[in-house]
């Protein structure tokens, strides 16, 4: 109990003490306040978010995956940010995967029991059959959650890299990763509620880990998408935008390297911006790791 009392996101918040007989309008004057304060504090960790996105790029590097594991709040987020890889960077859904304490059915409803589970945790790294160039991210506002802590600890047995990211600083969680991202966003305005501030902190900061590491391996050129697949007539429409953006060719020319490309934005660049073949500009992009700018460099 002692324990809990100290963490900071179970202190109570002096400013909504009588949260129960506020306004409406007090109340949101309030949670927009301490939602400011959570940037900044994202802010101050920032060397500790870079640390861990070069573990992740070296990864990702080395064919690589990046595991994220959480129990609540902080495992459904893992599970939000490993699924947006697919459809943004369009990944392969093993390269980034998340793992919440008492499985899919813990997405939508609270299981009994499992952020406290030692036993699921092992067997959850277990199924993943980790190898040294896999990364495991912990993730627990508290920084104490059993289910988490043992997750981090086969996976370190098991070879692969470990980082932890805790809204607590000096978390317990800290002690069994290779890097540690603290953050420390202040009492919530609703006591232990840390799908608030904590929360937030938390998305934001894998937004930067996903984000950053997919943009360092050439899923990006400039600040266009250009590995999204194009799987619905949306995102044809998108990709042929993004191609005219990217060369200065207008809609119709950039349909037509489209098509050419065989509806893969990365070649159809490639071929417009370095005067290539469909052929030529996929060599070439092979031979640049996927980086679009290094492909249309000059031999």
């Amino acid at each position: 109990m002692d324990e809990i009392k100290n963490l900071t996101t179970e202190k109570r918040n002096p400013k909504t003490m009588k949260l129960d007989e506020m306004t409406v309008h007090q109340v949101l004057e309030v949670m927009n306040e301490e939602d400011q304060k959570v940037s900044q504090s994202v802010a101050k960790a920032l060397n500790q978010i870079e640390d861990v996105i070069s573990l992740i790029v070296d990864s990702f590097q080395n064919n690589g995956r990046l595991i994220y594991i959480g129990a609540g709040t902080s495992g459904r987020l893992g599970v939000l940010d490993a699924s947006e890889c697919v459809p943004t960077f369009g990944t392969d859904p093993k390269m980034v995967q998340g793992l919440i304490a008492g499985g899919k059915k813990a997405m939508t409803m609270a299981v009994e029991g499992a952020e406290d589970s030692e036993e699921l945790a092992h067997r959850d790294i277990q199924n993943l059959k980790l190898q040294p160039s896999d990364i495991v991210i912990g993730l627990a506002a508290s920084g104490r959650t059993p289910y988490v802590i043992a997750g981090l600890k086969q996976a370190h047995k098991l070879g692969a890299k470990t980082a932890s990211l805790a809204c607590n600083i000096n978390a317990e969680i800290s002690k069994f990763a290779d890097k540690s991202i603290e953050v420390d966003v202040g009492p919530e305005i609703l006591s232990g509620s840390t799908r608030l501030k904590a929360g937030t902190a938390e998305k934001l900061i894998l937004n930067m880990l996903s984000t950053i590491s997919m943009v360092k391996i050439g899923k990006t050129y400039g600040n266009l998408m250009v590995d999204v697949k194009s799987t619905n007539e949306k995102l044809k429409v998108r990709a042929r935008h993004m191609i005219a953006l990217a060369t200065g060719i207008d809609e119709g020319q950039a349909s037509k390297y489209f098509e050419l490309a065989g509806h893969n934005s990365k070649v159809a660049i490639v071929m417009c911006l370095g005067n290539y073949s469909a052929e030529k500009a996929r060599q070439r992009l092979n031979d640049a790791n996927g980086f679009v700018r290094d492909a249309i460099k000059n031999d």
